[in-house]
């Protein structure tokens, strides 16, 4: 069956189900964003009132069965999002001004509302969950969290790495894994390995070149499940590579598990200083640990002659820790071999682990663990974020 009488049939079965008003049907109310078909899999998604998320799972229930049902539909993936006033139609019919569904081929895009995604909580056999973040972008954040993950596993722990930048997910190029996570029974997803770590990120269900054009709500939805719907197993450290900035997904975060603790990175200018001092203080309001700031291309090492250049200022990132009573963790060079080894998929702790790039991470690695012990039991619970009008 063609793709386009597909998805005509799938629309008329989601018109036989009720919207929240329980009189009109979803596709009237225009909640059912564009149908995304890719090999007899559907793909969608359902705007409701995000404060009847949970009380409307029945309705994503229903959807899905209602397209389970159409011939032809081998699966179904239905998202509740909140990118609409549930009952308030929309132009285009079937929501063809929504945001996008859930790409082809994401197995993260199902049942988003479901009470077990949104319960906070620890994830099951995660000992500690570390945050790496920055206030801005550009700064090496991804690439320092890769690297401390395995300067983490080097002093034998057992370590997972979540890529939580769902606009811009860094791990699989920085690991160089290449392939699909394969699905267990009860839509667990068995987390992708290197270099002994375990890895998820959303580079993996999308192709690297399609842009993610997803509002918050799919954003926070999709970081929820790669949280708690991935068999993770037993991990002492469960390290998460945070997109930069202080928005939808460092707030999912503090609310959907404890955080053990928060790195912040940064780059030794003024500049970059002042995003990190941002970033650092969001999880100060959160009740988050900060173990402490790196900084990262302290100073830049010729490769010909190997002599030093403060091409970005040098030592700052240390005094601002000083300044904001937090722990420096230590400065990783700006070299040309960190850079080669991550644009390789090889990263340099693993790499060239007796390089002097390798002992900076590690030694920053080992000072966030001891800051991490020294917290522990300071960790609280994951709270309640409420806005104040």
């Amino acid at each position: 069956m063609s793709e386009p009488i597909l998805k005509e049939r799938v629309l008329d079965a989601l018109k036989h189900v009720k919207g929240p008003n329980l009189s009109d049907d979803i596709v009237s109310l225009g909640l059912v964003s564009e149908v995304v078909i890719r090999g007899g899999k559907v793909y969608f998604a359902i705007s409701v009132d995000p404060a009847r998320a949970s009380e409307l799972e029945a309705l994503r229930q229903a959807a899905e069965q209602a397209v389970k049902d159409v011939p032809g539909v081998e699966a179904v993936a239905v998202t509740l999002t909140a990118d609409l006033k549930a009952g308030s139609p929309q132009p285009g019919g079937n929501g063809a001004d929504a945001r996008r569904a859930p790409p082809p081929g994401s197995p993260v895009a199902r049942g988003a509302a479901q009470a077990a995604r949104h319960r906070t909580g620890a994830i099951p056999g995660v000992g500690n969950i570390i945050a790496v973040a920055s206030g801005k972008g550009g700064v090496g954040k991804s690439t320092t969290a890769v690297n401390i993950a395995l300067g983490l596993q080097a002093s034998g722990l057992k370590v997972g790495v979540l890529d939580a930048d769902i606009y811009g997910p860094s791990m699989p190029r920085l690991l160089g894994i290449k392939g699909r996570p394969q699905q267990l029974d009860g839509d667990k997803l068995v987390p992708m390995q290197a270099y002994g770590l375990k890895v998820m990120s959303m580079g993996f269900l999308v192709d690297e070149e399609t842009p993610m054009i997803w509002r918050g709500p799919m954003v926070m939805s999709a970081l929820s499940q790669m949280l708690k719907d991935v068999a993770w197993g037993e991990l002492d450290v469960l390290v998460v590579d945070m997109p930069p900035g202080t928005g939808d997904a460092q707030l999912t975060m503090a609310q959907q598990v404890p955080l053990a603790g928060a790195i912040i990175v940064s780059t030794p200018q003024d500049l970059a200083l002042i995003d990190a001092r941002k970033g650092l203080n969001m999880f100060r309001k959160v009740n988050v640990p900060v173990l402490g700031i790196v900084e990262n291309m302290s100073t830049f090492i010729c490769p010909h002659c190997g002599a030093p250049t403060d091409i970005f200022a040098h030592g700052g990132a240390q005094s601002e820790a000083k300044r904001l009573g937090v722990p420096f963790l230590g400065e990783v060079p700006l070299t040309v071999a960190i850079r080669e080894t991550s644009d390789a998929g090889k990263p340099v702790v693993a790499s060239d682990p007796t390089s002097p790039a390798a002992e900076a991470y590690r030694a920053i690695a080992n000072a966030a663990w001891s800051e991490l012990e020294r917290h522990k039991g300071e960790a609280r619970a994951a709270p309640r974020i409420v806005m104040e009008g």
